[in-house]
């Protein structure tokens, strides 16, 4: 009996390391026998946004909850019929909001009376021909939108670009590494590490704005230039 018992504390015993071992993460680390140098640097490029994001939405206020919500989905199927014939595509276009909200009349030292509805449908919509947007917004106005937030200009496809900044920003992590070592008298040993610290940042959108219906508008929207920045964090041993 007693034999078995300690065969088995012995067995308990000797499974504890294998299992901390199995769980451990292993610790990398490189030796500097030289001075370190770390280094941020940034890399930039510039390119003209492909893409506008523009919300754009009808709000309709009626006596009745039914009648408010009836008169947003009539409004709102018009302003959809209009994206379809400016071609802009189904999957550029996505309800982003629904409400219904009451209003009340207030008198002092009375109760609330109710006095109607708001109903407010929204949609979010990308439009890929930017000088053309302005057109378009024409028309949903035209058309029973009363609502129009945006844009914000952004590009569809960045990461050449991106690719781009992140060369940069090792070149100049490098000259700045080898002007360091030359103004101390050493000289580049070798690259440590690199990481990335930072990428491309949409710019926030226009503030919003309420553009009332109105046959006779001519809204441009000019896309300019964007940057796109990459920041990474260099490691650089000097002898």
């Amino acid at each position: 009996m007693r034999q078995t018992l300690l065969a088995a504390l012995l067995l308990g015993a000797a499974s504890f390391p294998t299992v901390a071992v199995a769980q451990q993460t292993p610790n990398i680390t490189q030796t500097i026998t030289g001075a370190r140098l770390d280094i941020s640097a940034t890399g930039e490029v510039t390119r003209v946004p492909d893409v506008a994001i523009i919300s754009a939405g009808v709000v309709s206020r009626s006596a009745t909850a039914t009648g408010a919500l009836q008169d947003a989905a009539d409004r709102m199927q018009r302003v959809l019929t209009a994206l379809k014939r400016a071609g802009v595509e189904d999957r550029d276009v996505q309800t982003s909001n629904i409400s219904l909200n009451p209003e009340y009349r207030y008198v002092e030292n009375q109760p609330p009376q109710l006095t109607g509805y708001t109903a407010s449908n929204q949609l979010t919509i990308r439009f890929r021909d930017i000088r053309n947007s302005g057109k378009i917004l024409d028309a949903l106005v035209s058309q029973g939108a009363n609502q129009i937030n945006g844009p914000s200009l952004t590009i569809d496809k960045p990461e050449a670009a991106l690719d781009e900044a992140r060369a940069r920003a090792i070149a100049a992590g490098r000259a700045r590494a080898e002007l360091y070592a030359r103004s101390l008298g050493l000289h580049v040993a070798r690259v440590v590490s690199v990481s990335e610290s930072g990428g491309y940042a949409v710019p926030p959108p226009a503030p919003p704005m309420v553009m009332q219906m109105a046959r006779a508008a001519d809204t441009s929207i000019q896309p300019g230039e964007q940057k796109l920045q990459v920041t990474v964090a260099m490691t650089f041993e000097l002898q």
